[in-house]
């Protein structure tokens, strides 16, 4: 009678070969098979996709009810994508599920076993997310346009896409969500808690901004311009409304690109440290 036993240097040497056919494309392949399957992407994105067409619709029919003297909004592409507001709850929710949903099933471990240095599955989850959430948001802009037309027609406002204004919006609005949405899944993978996780990035939105925006004390009035939704959205708002906003800010005033800048150095700060703590901490 014999007995089977394993030898370390051939174990060795196939986990070596296996490693190094773990290769980015194949882990982008892999995280995309992954996403396209849950269910939180399939019930976030049209979610988002309706938002966005509802609102500009909403937005249309409701500019068309008021008099000539009471119009503020005279952009088309500020109507179009209006929904962008209600939008980045949605995506922000995808984003977080994204990271999140493998943790509390476990299946993270299956992931990292499966690609043992981390990082690569790490940057290839929020590749999928960020272009995923952006071709969508750009289809539902064309969407909002189709469907609130004949209300753009009644008021005689047309899209220019001649106008850097114009396209600043119609392009700015899926770069704004996606980048948004890479913001929470940056959340997501330092909290690796859903529900924490989602408390942190909608009270950041939604409440400590506006805090910050209503409190006339000075700490507040040089912070507020740099905090992510503020900065960003700066991108999303036409020039009448711009001078606005600018005339009535006590703080910095950034211009449309500067303020994205803001909110894409606030990504990569926050992607940096999940991707430190993704390296030193236990699945």
């Amino acid at each position: 009678m014999t007995t089977m036993t394993a030898n370390p240097t051939m174990a060795v040497g196939r986990s070596s070969r296996a490693a190094q056919h773990v290769t980015f494309p194949h882990v982008v392949t892999s995280e995309w098979i992954k996403f396209r399957s849950v269910r939180s992407t399939a019930w976030t994105l049209p979610i988002t996709a309706v938002l966005m067409v509802g609102l500009a619709v909403l937005q249309a029919w409701g500019t068309t009810q008021l008099e000539p003297a009471e119009l503020f909004t005279t952009s088309a592409a500020s109507i179009v994508t209006g929904g962008w507001f209600l939008a980045q709850l949605a995506v922000s929710v995808l984003g977080i599920l994204a990271i999140t949903g493998e943790y509390g099933t476990g299946m993270i471990r299956s992931t990292f076993a499966a690609v043992p240095r981390r990082l690569p599955a790490l940057w290839a989850k929020a590749l999928i997310l960020a272009v995923t959430v952006a071709v969508v948001s750009l289809v539902a802009v064309a969407l909002s346009y189709v469907a609130a037309l004949p209300f753009l027609d009644q008021l005689g406002l047309e899209l220019d896409l001649g106008s850097a204004g114009d396209l600043r919006l119609l392009l700015g609005a899926p770069l704004y969500l996606a980048t948004i949405a890479v913001f929470a899944f940056a959340i997501g993978s330092l909290v690796r808690h859903s529900a924490g996780s989602l408390a942190i990035v909608l009270g950041l939105l939604l409440v400590v901004e506006n805090v910050f925006a209503a409190i006339p004390l000075r700490f507040f009035e040089v912070v507020a311009p740099f905090l992510p939704m503020g900065a960003g959205s700066r991108l999303l708002y036409d020039d009448a409304t711009l001078e606005m906003l600018d005339a009535a800010a006590t703080g910095a005033t950034l211009t449309p690109w500067q303020g994205y800048g803001v909110l894409v150095a606030w990504v990569v700060v926050l992607l940096t440290a999940g991707a430190v703590l993704l390296r030193r901490r236990d699945a």
